[in-house]
């Protein structure tokens, strides 16, 4: 990743900024906390889910559950330690401000290009999954659907921060009510209350035991499952520009993560319940997806185009959430130094709209990038995504292991708090460096490892030349002031 200089010659010293200048770059307010629950369960709820479940159930059965409570236990934590430190330093750049103030501003740069190349490669892998579906039901190419898609995203990003908000809280809540109706209807075949069924019980689980493939099975579910509930954190990010950061994080938070953990835990009890065993696996469309198969058990017409349809709404919303969170942290980096500074112009509505262009710009760059797939470097670039993740929670983890006793030293710190400070932080530490372990085990998870460790690696080496530059560009400027 390469930078271009910053407009100005000299640009000024980290934190330092005049009140024309903050103006300038200011973020407007306007979310509510409705829409950030909203906009954390857009984000997370996504293709994964539809798609992905089957993957964990025929690595380990019904002992998936416990993947999940683990994965469920890793994000409940961070999540808890990201709404301390959001709720007494609110912030755009979220953990990677953190990390910045926990390790000096390597740290803060690494993590934030670090994720915003995440943003970036997520936001094309979800908009080229929903144009594929889309161009087949209208026999058109797929990047019409693609481009009409960007395009009308990009616009609903140039929209005041609560239109925005407003906006995805109802795209999001499509995604939602779905998965609720999914909620009844499995528990109504299950029950056998529908016409044409009978109560399944424990019968699907009894042929086969709770943990088929032992603990192995366990530890592959949860290399799959792991990375589903990534997307929460953009909550924290979103937190900036809430009329009240302190109430509203510590709220969405705190709603985003039971129902996650019901809309997760519950989809897949039922499908486990419902589903034969050996009729569950991975799913490469919507006709595979193992939601698909509970709804042809009850005998619903269209089974495959409803999830279609469901599956493209979640691409799309996903989508859209990422445009708003990659354009906030290119924001958040360029205010801080850590990118050209035009970047963090906003316009009389507090929007970065050149914040926006450039994701968009890049999000379309990927999309380019899949159509053209050079031999190798589009599963490369996938596969650090899948890494990256688990870098940033190990970030989000340490900074908050620092930073933590400053807040209580200085007063900063609110009514959201992280439970047990002195030993859930280092717990959670030990279960992430547990999933690198076993990442470490499988084939996939080497050359995810492999990925991001490159990755890192040329952010981090950016980080010090960048860092270097702004620090002999302020000394020049400094000298340049100084009366002779």
């Amino acid at each position: 990743m390469s930078f271009s200089a910053p407009a100005d010659p000299a640009p000024p010293p980290r934190g330092e900024a005049s009140a024309h200048t903050s103006a300038e770059t200011a973020l407007g307010r306007g979310l509510k906390t409705r829409h950030l629950t909203m906009m954390g369960l857009g984000s997370a709820i996504g293709a994964g889910l539809f798609l992905g479940t089957g993957v964990g159930i025929s690595a380990a059965g019904p002992a998936v559950l416990l993947a999940y409570l683990i994965a469920g236990a890793i994000t409940v934590c961070i999540m808890q330690m990201l709404a301390e430190m959001v709720a007494a330093r609110p912030s755009s750049g979220a953990f990677s401000t953190y990390a910045e103030q926990a390790f000096g501003p390597w740290a803060g740069f690494t993590i934030g290009w670090l994720y915003w190349f995440m943003m970036v490669m997520i936001m094309a892998v979800e908009i080229t999954g929903a144009s594929a579906i889309i161009a087949a039901w209208f026999g058109v190419s797929p990047w019409i659907p693609a481009l009409l898609a960007i395009g009308v995203f990009t616009l609903i990003n140039f929209a005041a921060v609560k239109n925005y908000g407003e906006f995805e809280f109802w795209f999001a809540l499509i995604k939602v009510l779905v998965i609720v109706a999914f909620l009844i209807l499995g528990i109504l075949l299950w029950l056998g209350v529908l016409p044409g069924t009978s109560f399944v019980g424990l019968h699907n689980v009894a042929d086969v035991g709770f943990m088929p493939n032992g603990w192995g099975g366990v530890a592959t579910a949860l290399l799959a499952v792991a990375f589903a509930f990534g997307g929460i954190e953009l909550v924290t990010i979103a937190a900036a520009e809430s009329e009240d950061p302190e109430v509203a994080v510590h709220s969405a938070i705190r709603t985003i993560i039971w129902r996650i953990s019901v809309f997760y835990i519950g989809s897949v009890l039922l499908i486990v319940l419902l589903l034969p065993f050996d009729q569950i696996g991975g799913a490469n469309d919507a006709s595979e997806s193992p939601f698909t198969a509970v709804l042809r058990l009850a005998d619903i017409p269209g089974a495959v185009g409803i999830m279609e349809a469901v599956i493209v709404v979640a691409l799309l919303s996903a989508c859209n959430t990422q445009i708003y969170g990659s354009s906030r942290f290119l924001h958040s980096l360029a205010t801080r130094g850590d990118a050209p500074r035009t970047f963090a112009t906003t316009d009389t509505r507090g929007v970065p709209l050149r914040a926006v262009i450039v994701s968009v710009v890049f999000g379309l760059a990927a999309v380019g990038l899949q159509y053209w797939n050079p031999p190798g470097l589009l599963a490369f670039l996938l596969n650090a995504v899948g890494g990256c993740l688990v870098v940033v929670w190990l970030a989000i983890a340490l900074s908050f292991i620092k930073l933590h006793p400053q807040l209580v030293a200085t007063g900063e710190i609110t009514q959201v708090r992280m439970w047990a400070p002195n030993a859930l932080p280092w717990a959670t530490i030990v279960l992430i460096a547990g999933l690198i372990v076993l990442m470490l085990t499988n084939p996939d998870g080497r050359f995810q490892v492999f990925a991001v460790a490159v990755v890192v690696g040329v952010i981090a080496l950016s980080a010090v030349m960048w860092t270097r530059y702004t620090a002999s560009a302020n000394q020049r400027a400094a000298t340049t002031r100084t009366p002779r």
